[in-house]
């Protein structure tokens, strides 16, 4: 290779650079003064790096027949600009790779697939703005309360938004106890550092992270709180707990002035709504009070379970899940109610039971019976995967099925619920902070006749937060359109 081949590739590169430099600034004013929300391919591209930006661009070459650049996309962003938009989620991403195929008028080609946005922004005032948000309340700040804490609080800048306002905690706390919580949410051993900055009020006994205030209240319950004495009023209390899991149980919450809905993010009992959102969303109604997120592993596989029985058929089938340890296990050998789970977390792979397999009946009625389900607990501390071991009523095969996932993953209406990877390369820290809710290894698919086994991904902390906030989103009424809307096919 010659020198100057050499020196192109750097030169390449510092273009790329500079390209995705001047998408930045487009982004945050999209985002900020219209409420639009950005992404490639699914992958966020609001307060992200150069680096990040162009690596979004490049993960598309695995999902597409060819490769997108961010010259595709810098033009797109620069009219959407222009065009005063109101709020929405806009992939630019699958806008660009459209383009290209159709070709003509950008200007034309934006107003067919992004029309019912174009002209519709409303300029607020910070008032208007205040009043626009939906108080939320965190109940207990654990290892799904601080990931939803760090969603709620990088989604805050856009207005119209969810709003964090309090956490909850129990009372008996250490005296550095606000330092220690701040301390959690800013530093985390699995998901890296808190984007952006963190301070403790402790005179107001409060978190000010990025700019919200975040009261920080001790309670010995969940009737014991009047929420309305720090100004929050008609809040939905996210109960990230688990220790409520019934209707009388999380009824306490509603006890307590200031509070209008509640959130369990673990499966509820009895006629508890069980919610996976993009699947059975559209069964929350005003009236709803108390509602269940349902768990990770059932929202991880009811949306690919849903995708395949609506174009083969399910006539039964088993998913064994292969999930990370969880706080509730040992990390040394000790005593434990449960079965095996006494046995030390990282030093054993650990048989146990999971309800996810039943659980997806309560989202998907038609796979009611037909579903059993099993546990392993293994030694990583975050991402899992399902292995869906199903009898179909249809004969599929591996590049049929594949294909037909891929599609599902990038052009139909459960985009967010369902992603999809083509990789012999990868391994399960790949998928941390993967925000959707299961992700499909089409290099694992095993096709044979009615048979098939495929293999989901899932990031049993951060996927399973984002489906919680669609919910919570959903319940405040602040869900956002989603363009391009076209399906493809």
């Amino acid at each position: 290779m010659s020198h100057e081949q050499i020196n192109q590739h750097l030169s390449n590169w510092t273009e790329r650079e500079s390209t995705a430099e001047a998408m930045i600034p487009l982004i945050g004013r999209l985002y900020r003064k219209n409420n639009v929300v950005t992404s490639v391919y699914g992958r966020a591209v609001i307060n992200q790096s150069v680096i990040d930006i162009i690596r979004a661009h490049r993960f598309v070459r695995q999902v597409e027949d060819s490769e997108l650049s961010v010259h595709d996309t810098l033009p797109i962003l620069q009219a959407m600009d222009r065009m005063e938009l109101g709020r929405g989620h806009v992939d630019i991403g699958k806008l660009a790779v459209r383009f290209k195929e159709n070709g003509g008028s950008l200007e034309d080609f934006l107003k067919q697939e992004i029309g019912p946005i174009i002209g519709q922004y409303q300029a607020q005032s910070a008032e208007d703005a205040e009043s626009d948000t939906k108080d939320v309340v965190l109940y207990g700040f654990g290892r799904i309360g601080r990931l939803l804490a760090r969603i709620l609080i990088e989604k805050a800048g856009g207005g119209n938004n969810l709003r964090l306002r309090a956490i909850v905690v129990r009372q008996g706390g250490a005296e550095n106890d606000l330092e220690k919580r701040a301390s959690l949410l800013r530093r985390d051993s699995v998901h890296g550092p808190f984007n952006g900055s963190i301070t403790v009020d402790e005179e107001n006994s409060a978190l000010i992270a990025n700019g919200n205030f975040i009261k920080v209240i001790y309670s010995p319950g969940p009737d014991q709180v009047d929420y309305t004495q720090y100004g929050i009023n008609n809040a939905i209390v996210i109960d990230n707990t688990g220790i409520w899991r019934d209707e009388a149980g999380l009824g306490l919450h509603l006890k307590s002035r200031g509070v209008s809905r509640v959130l369990l993010t673990a499966p509820g009992k009895g006629e508890i709504k069980n919610i996976v959102h993009g699947i059975n969303s559209d069964w929350i109604t005003d009236d709803d009070r108390i509602l269940s997120a349902a768990s990770c592993t059932t929202n991880a596989i009811t949306p690919v379970l849903k995708a395949i029985q609506d174009e083969y058929g399910i006539e039964d089938g088993h998913v064994e899940t292969v999930h990370s340890y969880t706080n509730d296990q040992n990390l040394i050998d000790n005593y434990h109610k449960g079965s095996r789970r006494g046995r030390s977390a990282p030093l054993n792979m650990v048989i146990t039971e999971t309800g996810a397999a039943k659980a997806v009946a309560k989202a998907l009625p038609e796979l009611k019976g037909k579903l059993s389900g099993n546990a392993i607990r293994v030694p990583t501390p975050n991402v899992s995967m399902a292995i869906l071991n199903l009898n179909l009523k249809k004969e599929v095969d591996v590049e049929g099925v594949n294909e037909y996932l891929r599609e599902m993953a990038l052009h139909s209406e459960l985009q967010k619920q369902i992603d999809f990877v083509n990789s012999p390369e990868v391994v399960s820290t790949d998928f941390v902070g993967s925000r959707h809710a299961g992700i499909v290894d089409a290099q694992a698919t095993i096709a044979s006749g009615k048979r098939l086994i495929l293999y989901v991904w899932y990031d049993n902390e951060a996927g399973y937060s984002a489906q919680v906030i669609r919910v919570v989103n959903q319940m405040a009424g602040v869900e956002y359109p989603i363009f391009p809307k076209r399906v493809r096919g």
